[in-house]
């Protein structure tokens, strides 16, 4: 993810600088003190349950032996819950009930904030524009993978008492 390079207040240009002890992007236009804090993008992610299988998705451009957990970005006005529930529809044409949270992980690489929940899903799956494909998993058979959603792959088979 690139950082900005201008200020989003005046349009003037950023620059390192100790602020707020920490290095950060500072604008360098006199009097204008804008901080550019980074802060990380939330993303809601699901572990999708459905006729007793976890669905995996391939994003359109993925590799073709890519797949990963219904993933999307928290858009303003939503619950965490709701988000989710949302990506689901969009991505799968499905209905689901949060069943938990599986818990929060940083993705530093992408500068996210993922949080997992455990989704149960009802009716017949009709992939929507983000998607490829998608694959039905046996819990038993799920491997997490050693970034990103895969944390919480590996927390919830855990938790079920299927070793990864």
């Amino acid at each position: 993810m690139r950082a900005p390079r201008f200020c989003v207040q005046c349009a003037g240009p950023l620059v390192e600088k100790e602020a707020e002890g920490r290095t950060r992007l500072v604008c360098s236009a006199e009097g204008c003190g804008f901080i550019h804090y980074g802060n990380p993008t939330p993303v809601v992610a699901a572990i999708v349950e459905h006729q007793g299988n976890v669905i995996l998705v391939r994003n359109k451009g993925w590799p073709e032996k890519w797949f990963g957990l219904v993933t999307g970005f928290l858009e303003a006005g939503e619950t965490p819950e709701d988000g989710i529930l949302r990506e689901l529809r969009e991505e799968l044409g499905l209905t689901g009930k949060v069943q938990g949270l599986v818990g929060v992980y940083g993705f530093v690489e992408r500068n996210e904030l993922i949080v997992a929940y455990h989704v149960v899903a009802d009716g017949e799956i009709v992939l929507g524009d983000e998607l490829e494909a998608f694959k039905p998993v046996p819990p038993e058979k799920l491997k997490p993978w050693p970034f990103g959603t895969g944390q919480a792959v590996r927390e919830w088979l855990e938790r079920r008492g299927l070793s990864p």
